[in-house]
């Protein structure tokens, strides 16, 4: 193996958990920050949080909508090539032409170009009695694209929160060539301690990729509570990196070799029977 390949096999990603306020000024000024200190660390790849730029909520959604481009997307874009990483600018509110409004997460390039715009596909529509009830549709229209990009070092697939619920979504980012999926999440202080890391190594170990998630951190104080606790998870299903409740920034080493050995040792792909079951993409993303 060249050196450059060896170079290649690894990269490192880092996770952004930021302490999200009312004042998009302050959020968008201090993720700008944290994205050149994870960039002075080595990271290449840097992910941020579900609604960076806005308070989590579906009265906030419609007061802090902007478009891509906007001022939002402009501060992440100008980030990226600053800092010369790939940027999954965790989601923002987004309103388009038609004034629909979308919970989405853009990525840009290290030379600040939109990579990509991911409209999460699933929205959190759920109702625990006694413990939390939430309607994103209330506010927001679902997504209706896979969303992939390629960056020099592996394939990346992009979810939103309450996609990573749904395994056929990973596994058809698995299908498409993926070995990185990344989740900017809010779960909350019921589903995060209870189904936060179960579903994020359920799906690190069905597809055999790494997965990483970035929520804002935990304020008490606000009227949705964030669970925090930012994490990657290894293709064996092992917790690698894991913030706590506070605002940090969380580093892994992603190594696809280690990837490449986990594969061939337990090689399920191989293994899979298509001829009784397949999971297949009604339309391409």
């Amino acid at each position: 193996m060249s050196l450059l390949a060896k170079t290649m096999s690894k990269f490192r990603l880092a996770v952004v958990q930021l302490h999200v306020t009312k004042v998009k000024a302050d959020n968008l000024s201090r993720a700008r920050g944290l994205i050149k200190e994870a960039a002075a660390q080595g990271a290449k790849l840097v992910v941020l949080p579900e609604c960076f730029n806005s308070p989590y909520g579906t009265g906030f959604f419609p007061e802090y909508a902007e478009k891509i481009p906007g001022e939002s997307s402009q501060v992440l874009s100008e980030a990226a090539k600053e800092s010369q990483v790939y940027l999954v600018g965790g989601s923002i509110p987004e309103e388009d032409d038609g004034g629909k409004l979308y919970n989405t997460c853009p990525v840009f390039g290290p030379d600040g170009s939109l990579v990509l715009r991911h409209r999460k596909i699933h929205l959190f529509d759920i109702d625990v009695p006694g413990k939390i009830r939430f309607q994103e549709s209330e506010t927001l229209s679902p997504g209706s694209n896979l969303s992939v990009f390629d960056t020099p070092y592996c394939r990346v697939g992009v979810g939103i929160c309450y996609d990573i619920r749904f395994a056929e979504l990973a596994q058809l980012y698995s299908k498409k060539g993926c070995q990185l999926l990344v989740y900017p999440g809010a779960f909350n202080m019921t589903t995060g301690p209870a189904h936060w890391e179960l579903l994020q190594r359920g799906r690190a170990v069905d597809n055999q990729v790494y997965v990483a998630t970035a929520s804002p951190a935990r304020d008490e104080t606000a009227s949705y509570v964030a669970w925090g606790h930012s994490t990657v998870v290894s293709p064996w299903g092992e917790v690698i990196s894991k913030a706590g409740s506070e605002e940090t920034v969380v580093y892994a080493d992603i190594d696809l070799q280690y990837l490449a050995n986990v594969r061939q040792q337990i090689p399920i792909t191989a293994q899979r029977r298509s001829d009784l079951y397949t999971v297949n993409a009604v339309q391409e993303g």
